[in-house]
């Protein structure tokens, strides 16, 4: 048994870096692909456009395992992972990611299943290993996010200063999407790219914000659109909501300085019955033996490692309680 998921872990994990490693060679083909029917007489152009005609519109990164990524976006759980690696503004695919996860999972139930022979840190173990690629996805999201909502303000006074020029909306948005930072500039430009292949600016608006949840941009996409209903002077609207964002932002950084404290408390708390227990073994080897290896110190232990996930959901839900 041990043998059987030693090889499917291995293979999960060569299959994997292979697949990401193709990527390169996948786009020298298309590339190729491309020079061909450009290089081609127009009478033979016809039988090479095809498939590689949508990949001049708009090239998908995340397509080298598209059989896979087929089936798994039948389902939602999969398809709001799928949303989150597209926010986080990662080329790797949904499928790339399972089986980096499930492959970290496999991996760590085998090396705990070798060192210790309880079924709870086992699976403990495994379960923690195989979220580990999910929550850094979830982390890097986060980061893009905060980095987003750091920038808006200033793109916003650089929209109203270009609109107090003369310059039309579009018109400023481009001068956002050439002189602000990352990432609101890449932003930024995607949906002036929309807009000039004629999209809407209510759908263009729309899809930024699909791309990138912020409570920030939405309250700028509010009040864009309510001004082009009813009118008024945009560029003082733009003013109040860079005033705004800016005092939401100052808020946000006291509030994160005064749980400061109970964060830490939290990660130390959390922490500490297991550091505790792997010093006390290392300081004097065997001390733990009735508890590793009796089916009472199972069950305490199992009750242990609920009881502290239950005390850390506590914890985290009491500080990210308060909101702006």
């Amino acid at each position: 048994m041990i043998l059987f998921s030693s090889f499917v872990t291995l293979l999960l994990l060569t299959f994997t870096v292979l697949s990401l490693l193709a990527g390169s060679a996948r786009d020298e083909k298309l590339a190729r692909r491309r020079l061909q029917i450009v290089l081609a007489p127009k009478e033979g152009r016809e039988s090479l456009i095809g498939p590689a005609s949508e990949v001049i519109l708009k090239v998908n990164h995340a397509n080298k395992l598209q059989w896979l990524d087929s089936a798994l976006l039948r389902y939602q759980v999969v398809k709001e992972l799928d949303f989150k690696i597209r926010q986080a503004n990662i080329t790797m695919s949904v499928s790339a990611l399972l089986m980096v996860s499930a492959g970290l999972s496999i991996l760590g139930f085998i090396v705990s299943y070798l060192c210790i022979s309880v079924l709870a840190i086992q699976v403990l173990t495994s379960c923690a290993l195989g979220y580990l690629p999910i929550a850094a996805i979830s982390w890097m999201r986060a980061r893009r996010i905060a980095a987003f909502n750091a920038g808006l303000p200033d793109a916003i006074d650089m929209m109203g200063r270009a609109m107090r020029a003369g310059h039309s909306m579009a018109a400023s948005m481009n001068t956002i999407a050439e002189q602000s930072v990352e990432p609101v500039k890449s932003e930024f430009c995607e949906m002036y790219k929309q807009q000039n292949f004629g999209l809407p600016l209510r759908d263009a608006l729309n899809q930024m914000l699909e791309r990138m949840p912020s409570q920030d941009l939405k309250v700028l996409v509010t009040g864009i659109l309510v001004q082009k209903e009813t009118g008024g002077n945009l560029a003082e609207i733009l003013d109040r909501t860079a005033a705004v964002i800016r005092e939401r932002l100052r808020i946000q950084g006291e509030i994160r300085t005064h749980t400061a404290q109970g964060r830490m408390t939290g990660w130390i708390l959390c922490s500490l019955p297991v550091v505790m227990l792997f010093i006390i073994n290392l300081v004097n080897p065997g001390y733990s033996n009735v508890l590793l290896n009796t089916q009472i110190g199972h069950l305490l232990i199992c009750v242990g490692l609920g009881l502290l996930i239950v005390g850390a959901v506590i914890i985290r839900s009491i500080i990210n309680g308060i909101e702006i």
